[in-house]
């Protein structure tokens, strides 16, 4: 049996920082030569004066399974001569100091469920995919010019069983999935699933980057949770967090003795925030570990995308009053994504970036960084603020509607309501929503429809669709008791209309990346609060009119400008009756006039509900016309002005 391994080129290429699968290198791996099983573990740690092989097959005793160094840069390797499948185990390092430490893999594939933090012997071959369709018309699904809305979730606790138990990977592709897809989203993003000792760290500080946290079963489990995804038309991307990682004793944290994976200087390495030690972005190893790890997850689990988390906490050096960029991590993420784009040109890569530094989803080859996306911080930011403004005072923060639009197409944006949003006293979407109980709604409903109608990819955490008072409770299930209740039933229907008429209407997302999408009516109406915009399509003729009311008042006979002559249908209005409404609709057909208006040559006089979206589709064709005939075409006298 030849068992040189590893090979001199995968040597050179891991420490090259080129090795992007090195999950085939390092790890546990079950070898059959000669119709005998063996077992390789191989590991990193240089610093390591011995390194020995400790598990439940012999007793956590390593006297005799110590790994054998591979080179002086410090792989080192076994080959047991037994089918260890199952089988747990650690890593008992004695470091060059003679200090004797004990590590799970940082490259295993399964892990204990906690408290214990042994790895696991585990093949991850032998699951038959059935999502061949889904790979087809992926590149498709995932490309700019169609709808995307995420459904962002954590799996613990978007709902969990009568005793408080987890429920399983399998059984959450039965239960999630059917609401997925009745309420119309497009995609699902999950909070970090690698493996992480703490609940309460939602996966965000991980120890197990290439295990899927056993919390909810195997990995085989997990593949069959991403498989009936696909089969279902359900795109999956993952919470991925390459710079920082948590510093329990048996992580990567200082793992051979030394600061290996994590930055030597401490003020580099710190993370005050949230108690963790930063990737040492510059040193090779460390960038064939990460990117490895991305495509890893591609491969074995067919995901995707990322969410790339804190990448503010890579593009800048940590710990400094001053912004510094740190070049190792601007180049990481630009090899990362050049990498994975090359790998699967289809992959949705997402910048959870709060900073200003540009060409962000600009590709490497053009001076960016090369993500698909990013997230809009700045438009969440600035949205939320007015929304929390009392309404008669919302003329004194018009600018923070207004401004996301001189940088919204500079960038391909994913407008976020996300987790961070609904935690740590920052309130429920619904309870930052001021006035009486009913009003909370409308603008609740008004705000989603805003979100929809403006230009980006669309990003919800759970919980929002169902209208809930409270913030996210992490360790319980959401409130689904509310949908007992009328109005947040309706609220969750307005959803599920507003998502369809969002897939359905291309205005909405076929050129939402190009400034050529979007033109405003009216941005200057500051004393009713009323935004009225034009979002349009690929086809010159294709387009939908918007009309958005910020404050309680109801308007009849608000004239506002439209590109085309005709008439235009009234497609959605959230004051509705059905979505919990004082019914201020605009029922029949509204017939455009020639009179020129807000530099407009046609124009149409409409109801504006309270505190309500109203959106407006051109009739293309006589046969619609004719469809809805009965109803008879509005025509209005030239009214004497809109403002009060």
């Amino acid at each position: 049996m030849n068992t040189k391994f590893p090979t001199d080129f995968q040597i050179h290429l891991f420490h090259d920082g080129s090795l992007y699968e090195s999950y085939r290198l390092f790890g546990a791996h079950l070898v059959t030569s000669e119709n005998r099983v063996f077992t390789r573990f191989s590991v990193w740690a240089p610093n390591a004066g011995i390194v020995r092989l400790v598990g439940d097959f012999n007793d956590w005793n390593g006297r005799g399974y110590c790994l054998h160094r591979v080179n002086n840069e410090g792989i080192w390797s076994i080959l047991v001569n037994k089918d260890l499948q199952g089988a747990l185990y650690k890593f008992e390092i004695m470091t060059k100091e003679g200090r004797r430490i004990l590590k799970s893999d940082p490259f295993s594939f399964y892990s204990e469920v906690r408290p214990n933090t042994a790895s696991i012997v585990y093949s991850l071959g032998g699951y038959e995919w059935n999502d061949h369709k889904w790979l087809q018309k992926k590149a498709r699904k995932n490309s700019r010019s169609e709808p995307m809305a995420i459904y962002e979730l954590h799996l613990g606790s978007w709902r969990k069983k009568k005793d408080g138990a987890y429920y399983s990977y399998q059984e959450l592709a039965d239960c999630l999935l059917p609401y997925i897809i009745e309420h119309g989203f497009t995609h699902i993003e999950i909070l970090p699933l690698v493996e992480h000792p703490l609940d309460d760290s939602w996966g965000y500080q991980g120890t197990g980057y290439y295990s899927v946290t056993s919390r909810y079963g195997t990995p085989h489990d997990f593949m069959y949770f991403i498989d009936q995804c696909h089969q279902s038309g359900i795109g999956v991307i993952l919470d991925w967090v390459p710079g920082h990682f948590c510093k329990d004793a048996h992580g990567l944290y200082q793992f051979d003795g030394s600061y290996l994976y994590e930055y030597e200087t401490a003020a580099d390495r710190e993370n005050s925030v949230w108690g963790t030690a930063n990737f040492d972005l510059g040193k090779n190893e460390v960038q064939s570990f990460l990117i490895s790890n991305a495509l890893f997850w591609m491969e074995y689990y067919h995901i995707d995308g990322f969410r790339v988390d804190a990448v503010a906490n890579m593009i800048y050096w940590p710990n400094q009053h001053r912004k510094t960029e740190n070049p190792f991590g601007i180049q990481f993420l630009k090899k990362l994504n050049e990498v994975v784009l090359e790998t699967d040109p289809t992959c949705l890569i997402m910048a959870e970036d709060s900073t200003d530094l540009p060409n962000v989803t600009s590709s490497v080859r053009d001076g960016g960084l090369g993500f698909t996306y990013k997230w809009n911080m700045g438009w969440m930011n600035d949205i939320l603020t007015y929304m929390e403004t009392e309404p008669n005072l919302r003329a004194n923060v018009h600018k923070k509607m207004t401004f996301p639009l001189l940088y919204a197409f500079k960038e391909n944006f994913v407008l976020p309501l996300s987790h961070d949003e609904v935690v740590h006293g920052k309130k429920s979407l619904l309870n930052k929503m001021p006035g009486t109980y009913w009003e909370r709604f409308a603008q609740l409903r008004l705000l989603f429809g805003y979100m929809i109608a403006h230009p980006g990819k669309k990003l919800l955490f759970m919980g929002a669709e169902l209208g809930q008072f409270d913030e996210w409770k992490d360790r319980e299930q959401l409130d689904w008791n509310l949908l007992d209740y009328e109005m947040h039933r309706k609220m969750n229907e307005y959803m599920k209309k507003l998502l369809k008429l969002y897939r359905r209407s291309k205005p909405f997302y076929e050129i939402d990346h190009l400034h050529e999408s979007f033109e405003w009516i009216d941005v200057n109406n500051d004393e009713q609060s009323i935004f009225s915009f034009i979002r349009k399509g690929k086809k010159a003729d294709e387009h939908l009119v918007v009309v958005c009311n910020f404050t309680n008042h109801k308007y009849h006979n608000y004239r506002i400008g439209v590109p085309k002559e005709g008439s235009y249908r009234e497609i959605l209005n959230s004051d509705e009756d059905e979505f919990g409404g004082s019914g201020s609709r605009n029922k029949k057909l509204l017939q455009t006039e020639a009179v020129n208006y807000h530099g407009k040559p046609y124009s149409v006089c409409i109801t504006i509900p309270p505190f309500g979206i109203s959106i407006l589709r051109p009739v293309k064709h006589r046969k619609e016309r004719k469809g809805i005939g009965k109803e008879k075409v509005r025509s209005h006298a030239i009214s004497r002005g809109t403002r009060k």
